[in-house]
């Protein structure tokens, strides 16, 4: 990949067709992975995934190289889920809770989706399962951080700028999220947790 090349960002800020086509192939399918593992459903990934893509296209102009394009991408796509959380949250406020009850249970009352038993002997892609589950029980920030590090590969350096936090800061976050994830994970029978991420 060029992203390196000295006339790389130049070649963004004009909006060449060729390097905005080859950030977005190269980091869309990031970009999703990394929403979902925010907790974000698909069809809510794919949203944020494809408002960061465009913001990026918007404010290619603005983009001065100091940082990985990888970066820019991923600071983009943190203020987008944020924006989702906050619209999620206002329209779970205005759930009718007569529909949500409806829509699990059928006439009879019995479930129409009925909640999945737990498993103590899962294969590994149950416990992936769990992780993501896992995932939701942690704070916002806190999974941010931990998503971009131990998911996305991202350097400190990067989530920092990104976050607008310092190197401290996140280490106290990582560690934060890395804590309620073990717990959680514990509590769900997996008993060497910190093995499992």
């Amino acid at each position: 990949m060029p992203f390196d090349e000295p006339d790389f960002a130049q070649r963004v800020r004009e909006r060449d067709p060729d390097a905005i086509r080859d950030v977005v192939h190269a980091y869309l399918s990031h970009l999703v992975r990394a929403a979902r593992a925010a907790g974000l459903s698909a069809e809510e990934a794919d949203d944020v995934a494809q408002a960061t893509c465009m913001t990026f296209i918007d404010t290619a102009p603005r983009f001065e190289g100091r940082s990985h394009v990888r970066t820019w991408l991923f600071g983009i796509m943190y203020r987008k889920i944020q924006e989702a959380r906050r619209a999620i949250k206002r329209s779970d406020s205005m759930d009718d809770i007569d529909a949500i009850m409806e829509s699990r249970f059928d006439e009879k009352g019995a479930w129409s989706r009925p909640p999945r038993a737990v498993d103590m002997d899962a294969y590994r892609s149950e416990i992936r399962d769990r992780i993501g589950d896992c995932l939701g029980t942690v704070p916002d920030r806190q999974r941010s951080a931990f998503v971009m590090k131990e998911i996305e590969g991202l350097k400190t350096d990067e989530i920092c700028n990104i976050m607008e936090v310092s190197v401290t800061n996140l280490g106290v976050l990582l560690h934060r999220a890395r804590n309620r994830l073990r717990e959680c994970l514990e509590g769900k029978g997996i008993r060497d947790a910190s093995a499992e991420m």
